[in-house]
């Protein structure tokens, strides 16, 4: 079955937008309807800054980078407009993890490296506890190693640490 439902009409959401009823898988995959999928991320979710790290770090982490995008994608349309571009950096980021993950290590590479173009413009001291300067390490170390070997990527393996690691003194 296409896109389409089997009564020939496009799947709609509750405010009649256009929305893919298909289940996922964990690299948002669209799967065969009637299969079983991924929980999807709801969209146009208002979350705290805060909210909105630690729930993408734990899609990430859960080798989730497509879910963890949408999180993402969320802050941006629904925080300040002065953070859009940090947010979309953020999601950038995890989607360009998305494609290496999935093999298409080409775009993968290419959204890693504009993700972390876009979030390198931030104050190294990133905003919310948020390392900027280690994300765009890995995101450009990561580029390089995708674009070289061509292999697709354990998304959980690669996932990047969001937030500097704290330490404790004692």
């Amino acid at each position: 079955m296409s896109e389409e439902s089997a009564g020939g009409r496009r799947d709609r959401d509750a405010e009649g937008r256009a929305r893919s009823a298909r289940p996922r898988d964990g690299l948002g995959r669209p799967l065969p309807y009637g299969a079983e999928g991924v929980a999807r991320q709801p969209e146009g979710v208002a979350r705290t800054p805060e909210e909105t790290v630690r729930e993408a770090q734990r899609l990430l982490d859960a080798g989730m980078p497509f879910h963890a995008h949408e999180v993402f994608e969320d802050a941006w349309k629904t925080g300040p407009a002065g953070e859009r571009d940090l947010w979309q950096g953020l999601a950038q980021l995890a989607v360009g993890l998305t494609h290496a993950a999935r093999g298409n290590t080409t775009g993968g590479a290419r959204l890693l490296r504009r993700g972390a173009a876009r979030v390198s413009g931030w104050p190294e001291t990133g905003p919310y506890g948020i390392d900027l300067p280690g994300l765009v390490v890995w995101a450009r170390e990561l580029a390089e190693r995708v674009a070289a070997d061509g292999p697709a990527v354990d998304a959980a393996a690669e996932a990047p640490r969001l937030r500097r690691p704290t330490t404790t003194r004692g």
